[in-house]
């Protein structure tokens, strides 16, 4: 009953929506690859198919390593590296102690001179912060400021889409078969509509879950199933093998995502500006049928107000 009274909900908010519908989804193992077969309804109803394969390690072993972050476990490695290198390389003129005061680690600086030990406190300020910056770079993740002001930590995702790009460049001939490189927009109503047709999973609170949720772009494939996230970075990830010199942005708002890409506008078409130069939105989520420049209701309002924190996913070259 419940599913039904969602049915009908979307159906009364969004008459006129296409939903997206994956009509068949097959996946083999044969020897080292990942065969990987789909079929879909794209914008106009018509059927589209993609088959391809992908190197089992690329899918199981890049990304094995990367989980949720946990902030205890991140802070005891950082403390742990933080005593380690003071040890190795002292402060001169200063005594340094780490003391555990209600399971908070502090240090406490002491020497003969206000001036050398306010040094001292800067220099290890200093030395924190590379090694957080360290850690999250080894562990895939990286912090952003969210639109309220509001520091977090959450999956490097522009990384993860540049370090997949070359797992889908096997996709392009393919994909060119079906649809004209030279207009943009029909290849990126292709490449939404693939990854519409994906079954959604529920994204967890950016801010809060720290990366529970969050699948890597083969991931999201191998599952058959990727949150806004993901699905915003495996299409950005898509985006980049299709059209390598695109200008990007990754963009997060409050539990959803989008792409936007450097593309003139058309008609009344939302835009965002940064340094200058505008991109037009793209929504990968689904489970709304969607072509370049259509917003639902939700985004195109955060996008109106401001509530929202983008990330730019250049060329290497560009960067």
């Amino acid at each position: 009953m419940k599913f039904l009274a969602l049915v009908g909900i979307l159906i009364i908010c969004f008459p006129n929506t296409v939903w997206a519908k994956q009509v068949d989804f097959r996946k083999q193992i044969i020897d080292q690859q990942v065969e990987f077969n789909y079929q879909w309804l794209d914008q106009a109803q018509q059927v589209q198919s993609l088959s391809f394969s992908i190197g089992k390690a690329a899918i199981f072993e890049r990304f094995r390593n990367f989980k949720a972050y946990k902030a205890k476990h991140a802070k005891k490695y950082i403390n742990h590296q933080l005593r380690k290198k003071l040890q190795q390389n002292p402060i001169a003129n200063v005594k340094v102690r780490f003391l555990n005061r209600g399971g908070n680690l502090q240090v406490d600086i002491s020497g003969k001179n206000q001036v050398t030990v306010d040094q001292a406190y800067q220099t290890i300020a200093q030395l924190e912060k590379e090694l957080v910056n360290e850690h999250l770079t080894r562990n895939f993740y990286t912090q952003f400021l969210s639109y309220d002001n509001n520091y977090a930590i959450k999956p490097d995702h522009v990384r993860f889409a540049q370090e997949s790009v070359a797992d889908f460049s096997s996709l392009k001939p393919l994909i060119l078969a079906s649809v004209s490189i030279l207009n943009v927009r029909e290849v990126s109503d292709y490449v939404l509509g693939f990854v519409q047709s994906i079954p959604y999973a529920t994204l967890e609170s950016r801010v809060t879950s720290t990366g529970a949720g969050f699948n890597p772009p083969l991931q999201t494939l191998w599952q058959n199933q990727g949150d806004c996230d993901s699905k915003v970075t495996l299409t950005a990830a898509i985006f980049r093998a299709l059209m390598p010199r695109i200008k990007m942005m990754l963009v997060f708002i409050d539990n959803h995502a989008l792409l936007a890409i450097n593309i003139p506008k058309e008609e009344d078409e939302l835009t965002i500006t940064v340094d200058g130069l505008a991109y037009v939105l793209a929504e990968p989520t689904g489970p709304a049928m969607m072509r370049v420049g259509e917003l639902s209701s939700d985004a195109e309002f955060a996008i109106r107000n401001g509530r929202y924190y983008a990330e730019a996913f250049f060329a290497e070259s560009d960067e």
